[in-house]
């Protein structure tokens, strides 16, 4: 028997990206990283990104107002399920970040309680919660 006990499943905190870039791009992210202004590509594709988002600011605050949606990372409970259950209503899911739900929520609870779930960003879902809302996720 071992010693060691898994106490819970590390969720990551971001979502890892694939982007294609030019030699020539490449090279002058080198370059900047070499002189030290940055600690390494990540570290200046991860500021140029932040950067831009800032820029539209506005936009987005006007978008999220207009389509409702929640920014951010979103965390959804059997408890939470259940209360929209015993209230006899229907999650429409609309998030901006991380739409997380409990590993615990039943796909049978879930095909309840959910009519769709819209996540720019990231769901995280067991599999089997993933596959009996398919059709509900946009």
């Amino acid at each position: 028997m071992s010693n060691v006990r898994q106490l819970r499943d590390k969720q990551p905190d971001n979502e890892k990206i694939t982007i294609n870039l030019g030699y020539v791009d490449l090279g002058r992210i080198d370059l900047l990283v070499q002189e030290g202004f940055y600690s390494n590509r990540s570290d200046l594709i991860r500021t140029a990104i932040r950067n831009q988002l800032d820029s539209h600011v506005e936009v987005v605050s006007k978008s999220l107002e207009r389509h409702t949606m929640e920014l951010g990372l979103r965390d959804y409970s059997v408890s939470d399920l259940e209360a929209v259950r015993d209230a006899g209503e229907v999650l429409h899911i609309k998030v901006v970040g991380l739409a997380r739900f409990a590993s615990d929520i039943t796909p049978e609870l879930a095909l309840q309680t959910i009519g769709s779930i819209t996540v720019l960003g990231a769901l995280q879902a067991s599999t089997d919660l993933k596959k009996a809302l398919a059709d509900r996720i946009k």
